[in-house]
């Protein structure tokens, strides 16, 4: 049997079912669910933050650990260059402890297995990292002065003349009064001849300091190195010049290629040694040892 509820019968039925309760358990009902789903999206956030603080402890352990290990490495490095710096003076004869090679590095580096520890001590690391940088920039200071120093004897020993301002080719005139190859009359020639092919490489024969690099009248393209001590070399008739003014060149060097310019007549070296501002016989120079 169905029951047709006329509008204003069912306004009655729902304002008795209100006033029964039906409508407030219903409501209640519904906030309760509500409140258990903000419970578990808080649980959930909550969780979530867990993660990222544990991936962040994670992460952080994992860097501190690294900087520990560098820090091994840094106290390795340091222990190299003290090794390397009493093996250096005492090559140059020096007292080593005037620059201090050997001494302790002002921290040691810890290990790995320390790192449990550490990560709770992070400042200790940085601390004693910043220590070695210092220890480290000091042990460069006192190499680089060990270096000069050094530097210094190399000079000494490579400004030495002594052999042939060429690689290939052969001596094709001597110092002395010859025949002008242009005029046919007697004149003097200041310096040897090392004839050979163009292209052929031109080099220093001891170390020193470029004081002429460019076309110079009956040279052609000249190179001149001071070689302290009032010795002067100069290498003239290049077909190209592979060093500039002021240039610091050593024994051996690659300076120049061999050609044809100036007053030439074919290709060649024209190599003369001064000493005091007065051209010199080379032999003497050329033939040491």
């Amino acid at each position: 049997m169905r029951i047709n509820l006329r509008p204003y019968q069912l306004l009655l039925v729902t304002a008795a079912l209100v006033s029964s309760g039906y409508y407030v358990g219903k409501n209640r009902s519904e906030q309760q669910s509500a409140d258990i789903a903000r419970v578990t999206l808080t649980q959930q956030s909550l969780q979530d933050q867990q993660a990222q603080v544990e991936a962040l402890r994670e992460d952080a352990q994992e860097k501190l650990t690294g900087m520990i290990i560098k820090l091994g490495d840094m106290q390795a490095q340091i222990r190299r260059l003290d090794a390397l710096g009493e093996k250096l003076a005492e090559r140059a004869n020096l007292p080593v402890e005037e620059f201090g090679f050997g001494a302790e590095p002002a921290v040691g580096g810890p290990t790995t297995e320390l790192a449990s520890y550490l990560v709770e001590s992070s400042d200790d690391v940085i601390i004693g990292m910043n220590e070695l940088l210092a220890d480290l920039e000091n042990k460069s200071m006192q190499l680089n002065a060990l270096e000069s120093i050094l530097m210094s004897h190399h000079v000494d020993e490579q400004s030495y003349l002594a052999g042939r301002p060429v690689t290939a080719g052969w001596l094709s005139s001597y110092y002395g009064i010859r025949k002008d190859p242009f005029s046919g009359q007697p004149a003097m020639h200041n310096g040897l001849d090392f004839a050979g092919t163009e292209g052929d490489p031109v080099v220093a024969t001891g170390a020193g300091l470029v004081t002429w690099s460019g076309e110079r009248y009956g040279y052609g393209n000249l190179i001149e190195i001071d070689h302290g001590d009032g010795l002067v070399t100069r290498y003239g008739h290049n077909k190209e010049i592979k060093v500039a003014l002021g240039d610091v060149v050593t024994k051996g060097q690659h300076i120049g290629i061999m050609g044809s310019t100036g007053r030439s007549t074919g290709a060649h070296v024209h190599y003369e040694v001064l000493r005091n501002g007065i051209q010199q016989d080379p032999l003497p120079y050329v033939s040491r040892n």
